[in-house]
């Protein structure tokens, strides 16, 4: 009994180290079986870098003002008797907006006018008939509509990138995505000691009188622009600066491309070195790709799709 014991405990032993063995080989992939997966492809989303005009700009808020504007005053206090003009009426420099009448106990006057000081419409009118003025009462607005302005304040680091004549984009809530043109005509010499900044003036014509004073507007001054340039959109953009790079698909692989960007638009950047027009970029699933990765590229996943959500 004890030999044959002796000759059994040997083979038990084998044969759990053989199970040992094969459990810890056959759980986890073979060396081959790793290398097909690390060469499986990656799914990715791409735009196509296409040229176009990109501008950097400042963004202000201000209000819209006539061009010229006037308060009408009354030369002699009296009662209002008549009103010639109404708000948005046309005046000419000296017509007659109302007529005051100025008795007094013992004297008789001829009825005095409240004149215009300059052509152009009746923005507002202060008074209604009966109503006891003098010369310090605000009888009515006069505007002239043809020009308006806006007035800016901008910080002292911005005003070598200003000159008298720069293109001004202006848009008002009345005309959602409507564009109206200005231009910077006056620039203050001497900056405001407390807040460091320069006052700047803009006119947009307005021959139409679409635009109202007192409008609230924002303003966009173009300090920088580029014509026909390589643009991509944020998401493709890797890295920190200086070391910024993109993934560039050629053929059916990914490719690490250093690049230097220039002025940003919105969700879009110049790309000054790198790309040119045509190149394929991941916009997605660039996290997962190496230099020389093998990817696919998601069907339906176009430069047009991309740039729209880039836009919105």
């Amino acid at each position: 009994m004890t030999n044959k014991n002796n000759l059994r405990l040997p083979l038990y032993l084998y044969i759990g180290l053989g199970l040992f063995l094969f459990a810890i080989t056959g759980c986890g992939p073979s060396p081959e079986e790793k290398a097909k997966e690390q060469k499986e492809a990656v799914p990715v989303r791409v735009m196509r870098v296409e040229l176009k005009d990109i501008q950097n700009t400042l963004d202000y808020v201000g209000d819209i003002k006539a061009e010229d504007e006037a308060v009408v005053y009354p030369k002699v206090g009296g009662k209002i008797i008549e009103k010639l003009k109404n708000e948005g009426d046309s005046v000419a420099k000296g017509d007659v907006i109302a007529y005051i009448d100025r008795d007094e106990v013992g004297f008789k006057f001829e009825k005095a006018p409240v004149e215009s000081p300059m052509s152009g419409i009746i923005g507002r009118v202060y008074v209604d008939i009966g109503t006891q003025v003098s010369p310090q009462t605000q009888v009515a607005l006069a505007v002239h509509m043809d020009n308006v302005k806006i007035d800016l304040d901008i910080p002292e680091q911005y005003l070598p990138k200003i000159s008298v004549g720069q293109t001004a984009q202006i848009f008002v809530q009345a005309y959602p995505g409507k564009e109206f043109i200005g231009k910077v005509s006056r620039i203050s010499p001497v900056l405001d000691l407390e807040t460091r900044t320069a006052p700047i003036e803009i006119i947009i014509s307005n021959s139409d009188h679409a635009l109202k004073s007192g409008m609230f507007a924002q303003v966009k001054l173009v300090i920088e622009e580029r014509k026909d340039v390589p643009v991509i959109v944020k998401e493709a953009i890797m890295g920190k600066e200086p070391g910024l790079y993109v993934y560039a698909v050629n053929g059916n692989a990914a490719h690490q491309r250093n690049i230097k960007l220039g002025i940003r638009q919105a969700a879009y950047y110049e790309v000054s070195e790198g790309l040119k027009e045509g190149d394929l970029v991941v916009v997605m699933g660039q996290q997962q790709l190496y230099d020389g990765a093998p990817v696919s590229i998601e069907e339906g996943k176009t430069t047009e799709k991309i740039e729209s959500q880039g836009d919105k």
